[in-house]
Protein backbone atom coordinates (compact mmCIF):
# COMPACT_ATOMS: atom_id res chain seq x y z
CA UNK A 1 0.00 0.00 0.00
CA UNK A 2 1.23 3.50 -0.83
CA UNK A 3 -0.08 6.81 0.48
CA UNK A 4 -2.42 7.29 3.46
CA UNK A 5 -4.56 4.52 4.89
CA UNK A 6 -7.60 6.74 4.44
CA UNK A 7 -8.05 9.86 2.28
CA UNK A 8 -11.30 11.79 1.85
CA UNK A 9 -11.28 14.94 -0.27
CA UNK A 10 -14.19 17.42 -0.34
CA UNK A 11 -16.75 14.69 0.28
CA UNK A 12 -20.45 15.49 0.04
CA UNK A 13 -23.23 12.99 0.74
CA UNK A 14 -26.83 13.84 -0.06
CA UNK A 15 -29.98 11.80 0.47
CA UNK A 16 -33.07 12.45 -1.64
CA UNK A 17 -36.61 11.69 -0.55
CA UNK A 18 -39.06 12.90 -3.16
CA UNK A 19 -38.50 16.62 -3.59
CA UNK A 20 -36.46 16.88 -0.40
CA UNK A 21 -32.66 16.73 -0.31
CA UNK A 22 -30.83 16.23 2.97
CA UNK A 23 -27.12 17.00 3.10
CA UNK A 24 -25.47 14.63 5.59
CA UNK A 25 -21.87 15.59 4.76
CA UNK A 26 -20.83 18.87 3.18
CA UNK A 27 -17.25 19.20 1.97
CA UNK A 28 -15.47 16.87 4.40
CA UNK A 29 -11.75 16.25 3.90
CA UNK A 30 -9.87 13.83 6.13
CA UNK A 31 -6.52 12.08 5.81
CA UNK A 32 -5.44 9.31 8.17
CA UNK A 33 -1.89 8.03 7.93
CA UNK A 34 -0.53 4.66 8.93
CA UNK A 35 -0.24 4.22 12.71
CA UNK A 36 -2.63 7.01 13.69
CA UNK A 37 -5.34 6.69 16.35
CA UNK A 38 -8.15 9.03 15.32
CA UNK A 39 -11.52 9.60 16.99
CA UNK A 40 -14.34 11.01 14.88
CA UNK A 41 -16.60 12.60 17.45
CA UNK A 42 -19.94 14.37 17.18
CA UNK A 43 -23.51 14.40 18.48
CA UNK A 44 -26.39 12.46 16.99
CA UNK A 45 -27.24 13.86 13.56
CA UNK A 46 -23.82 15.42 13.04
CA UNK A 47 -22.94 13.21 10.08
CA UNK A 48 -20.46 10.91 11.80
CA UNK A 49 -22.46 7.75 11.00
CA UNK A 50 -22.59 8.73 7.34
CA UNK A 51 -18.86 9.34 7.46
CA UNK A 52 -18.34 5.92 9.04
CA UNK A 53 -20.30 4.27 6.23
CA UNK A 54 -18.10 5.97 3.66
CA UNK A 55 -14.87 5.07 5.48
CA UNK A 56 -16.10 1.49 5.77
CA UNK A 57 -16.93 1.31 2.05
CA UNK A 58 -20.58 0.68 2.92
CA UNK A 59 -21.72 3.72 0.94
CA UNK A 60 -20.47 6.02 -1.81
CA UNK A 61 -20.21 9.82 -1.79
CA UNK A 62 -22.46 12.02 -3.88
CA UNK A 63 -19.36 13.99 -4.84
CA UNK A 64 -15.73 14.22 -3.77
CA UNK A 65 -13.39 11.26 -3.41
CA UNK A 66 -12.84 8.51 -0.83
CA UNK A 67 -9.76 6.28 -0.98
CA UNK A 68 -9.05 3.37 1.38
CA UNK A 69 -5.68 1.67 1.27
CA UNK A 70 -4.81 3.78 -1.76
CA UNK A 71 -7.85 2.62 -3.76
CA UNK A 72 -10.58 5.08 -4.78
CA UNK A 73 -13.96 3.54 -4.00
CA UNK A 74 -15.61 5.35 -6.92
CA UNK A 75 -13.54 3.17 -9.26
CA UNK A 76 -14.79 -0.09 -7.76
CA UNK A 77 -17.90 -2.15 -8.43
CA UNK A 78 -19.85 -3.78 -5.59
CA UNK A 79 -17.82 -7.00 -5.65
CA UNK A 80 -14.57 -5.04 -5.58
CA UNK A 81 -15.85 -2.94 -2.67
CA UNK A 82 -16.66 -6.12 -0.75
CA UNK A 83 -13.15 -7.37 -1.43
CA UNK A 84 -11.65 -4.05 -0.32
CA UNK A 85 -13.60 -4.16 2.96
CA UNK A 86 -12.42 -7.71 3.56
CA UNK A 87 -8.77 -6.92 2.87
CA UNK A 88 -8.30 -3.46 4.32
CA UNK A 89 -10.83 -2.90 7.13
CA UNK A 90 -11.45 -4.64 10.43
CA UNK A 91 -14.83 -3.64 11.87
CA UNK A 92 -15.66 -3.43 15.57
CA UNK A 93 -19.34 -2.69 16.30
CA UNK A 94 -21.24 -1.50 19.36
CA UNK A 95 -23.38 -4.65 19.49
CA UNK A 96 -20.47 -7.08 18.82
CA UNK A 97 -22.37 -8.88 15.99
CA UNK A 98 -20.94 -12.29 16.84
CA UNK A 99 -22.36 -15.32 15.06
CA UNK A 100 -24.94 -17.09 17.28
CA UNK A 101 -24.35 -20.63 18.54
CA UNK A 102 -20.76 -20.37 17.31
CA UNK A 103 -17.63 -20.58 19.42
CA UNK A 104 -15.29 -17.65 19.93
CA UNK A 105 -12.68 -19.56 17.93
CA UNK A 106 -14.95 -20.04 14.93
CA UNK A 107 -16.25 -16.45 15.09
CA UNK A 108 -12.69 -15.21 14.75
CA UNK A 109 -11.73 -17.77 12.10
CA UNK A 110 -14.75 -16.84 9.94
CA UNK A 111 -13.14 -13.90 8.03
CA UNK A 112 -10.17 -16.07 7.13
CA UNK A 113 -12.39 -18.92 5.96
CA UNK A 114 -14.35 -16.41 3.86
CA UNK A 115 -11.08 -15.48 2.16
CA UNK A 116 -10.30 -19.13 1.39
CA UNK A 117 -7.73 -19.82 4.10
CA UNK A 118 -7.68 -23.56 4.92
CA UNK A 119 -9.65 -24.44 8.05
CA UNK A 120 -6.73 -25.70 10.11
CA UNK A 121 -4.64 -22.60 9.38
CA UNK A 122 -7.60 -20.27 10.00
CA UNK A 123 -8.39 -21.83 13.36
CA UNK A 124 -4.71 -21.79 14.36
CA UNK A 125 -4.46 -18.08 13.55
CA UNK A 126 -7.74 -17.37 15.38
CA UNK A 127 -6.47 -19.22 18.46
CA UNK A 128 -3.25 -17.21 18.38
CA UNK A 129 -5.11 -13.88 18.26
CA UNK A 130 -7.65 -14.80 20.93
CA UNK A 131 -4.91 -16.04 23.24
CA UNK A 132 -3.05 -12.79 22.70
CA UNK A 133 -6.15 -10.90 23.86
CA UNK A 134 -6.45 -12.97 27.03
CA UNK A 135 -9.17 -15.33 25.81
CA UNK A 136 -7.19 -18.54 25.48
CA UNK A 137 -9.47 -20.20 28.02
CA UNK A 138 -12.64 -19.11 26.20
CA UNK A 139 -12.01 -20.53 22.73
CA UNK A 140 -15.01 -22.89 22.74
CA UNK A 141 -17.42 -20.51 24.48
CA UNK A 142 -20.25 -19.04 22.43
CA UNK A 143 -21.58 -15.54 23.03
CA UNK A 144 -24.11 -16.66 25.66
CA UNK A 145 -21.20 -17.83 27.82
CA UNK A 146 -19.19 -14.60 27.55
CA UNK A 147 -19.49 -11.27 29.33
CA UNK A 148 -20.00 -8.09 27.32
CA UNK A 149 -16.33 -7.20 27.62
CA UNK A 150 -15.29 -10.68 26.53
CA UNK A 151 -17.65 -10.53 23.55
CA UNK A 152 -16.12 -7.23 22.47
CA UNK A 153 -12.62 -8.73 22.79
CA UNK A 154 -13.75 -11.56 20.51
CA UNK A 155 -15.08 -8.94 18.09
CA UNK A 156 -11.73 -7.12 18.17
CA UNK A 157 -9.91 -10.42 17.57
CA UNK A 158 -12.15 -11.01 14.56
CA UNK A 159 -11.37 -7.49 13.31
CA UNK A 160 -7.59 -7.92 13.45
CA UNK A 161 -7.21 -11.58 12.48
CA UNK A 162 -6.87 -10.70 8.77
CA UNK A 163 -4.27 -8.03 9.57
CA UNK A 164 -6.19 -5.17 7.94
CA UNK A 165 -4.62 -1.76 7.36
CA UNK A 166 -7.44 -0.05 9.30
CA UNK A 167 -9.45 -0.90 12.41
CA UNK A 168 -12.81 0.92 12.25
CA UNK A 169 -14.54 0.92 15.65
CA UNK A 170 -18.12 2.21 15.80
CA UNK A 171 -19.09 3.15 19.39
CA UNK A 172 -17.17 0.08 20.65
CA UNK A 173 -17.93 0.81 24.33
CA UNK A 174 -21.58 1.78 23.87
CA UNK A 175 -22.98 -1.56 25.08
CA UNK A 176 -20.48 -2.00 27.93
CA UNK A 177 -20.24 -0.98 31.57
CA UNK A 178 -17.56 1.59 32.40
CA UNK A 179 -14.96 -0.95 33.54
CA UNK A 180 -15.33 -3.08 30.41
CA UNK A 181 -15.35 0.07 28.29
CA UNK A 182 -12.03 1.19 29.77
CA UNK A 183 -10.61 -2.27 29.10
CA UNK A 184 -11.67 -2.13 25.44
CA UNK A 185 -10.22 1.36 24.98
CA UNK A 186 -6.99 0.19 26.60
CA UNK A 187 -6.89 -2.72 24.18
CA UNK A 188 -7.41 -0.43 21.17
CA UNK A 189 -4.61 1.75 22.51
CA UNK A 190 -2.34 -1.28 22.83
CA UNK A 191 -3.11 -2.30 19.25
CA UNK A 192 -2.33 1.21 18.04
CA UNK A 193 0.98 1.25 19.93
CA UNK A 194 1.79 -2.03 18.19
CA UNK A 195 1.38 -0.23 14.85
CA UNK A 196 -2.31 -0.64 14.01
CA UNK A 197 -4.20 2.30 12.49
CA UNK A 198 -7.44 2.92 14.41
CA UNK A 199 -10.41 5.13 13.56
CA UNK A 200 -12.94 5.36 16.37
CA UNK A 201 -16.48 6.70 15.83
CA UNK A 202 -18.10 8.04 19.01
CA UNK A 203 -20.42 10.65 20.47
CA UNK A 204 -18.57 10.48 23.81
CA UNK A 205 -15.86 13.12 24.25
CA UNK A 206 -14.43 11.18 27.23
CA UNK A 207 -13.94 8.10 25.05
CA UNK A 208 -12.57 10.26 22.23
CA UNK A 209 -9.90 11.63 24.58
CA UNK A 210 -8.15 8.25 24.40
CA UNK A 211 -7.24 8.93 20.77
CA UNK A 212 -4.20 10.94 19.73
CA UNK A 213 -6.29 12.97 17.30
CA UNK A 214 -9.90 14.04 17.51
CA UNK A 215 -11.89 15.12 14.45
CA UNK A 216 -15.08 16.91 15.50
CA UNK A 217 -18.03 16.64 13.11
CA UNK A 218 -20.91 19.09 13.34
CA UNK A 219 -23.71 19.70 10.83
CA UNK A 220 -21.94 17.56 8.24
CA UNK A 221 -18.64 19.44 8.37
CA UNK A 222 -15.31 19.14 10.15
CA UNK A 223 -15.60 21.67 12.98
CA UNK A 224 -12.18 20.96 14.53
CA UNK A 225 -9.21 18.63 14.15
CA UNK A 226 -7.26 18.38 17.41
CA UNK A 227 -4.10 16.47 18.24
CA UNK A 228 -2.76 15.56 21.66
CA UNK A 229 0.28 17.51 22.78
CA UNK A 230 2.24 14.27 22.97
Amino acid sequence: MTGPVLDLVDVRREYRMGETTTVALDGVSLRVDEGEFVAVVGPSGSGKSTLMNLIGCLDRPTSGSVAVGGRAIADLDDDELTELRSEEIGFVFQQFQLLPQTSALDNVAAPLLYRGVPTRRARSRAKEVLTGLGLGDRLQHDRTMLSGGQQQRVAIARAIVTQPSLILADEPTGALDSQSGEMVMGLLGDLNRAGRTVVLITHDTHIAASAHRRVHILDGRVAADDRSAA
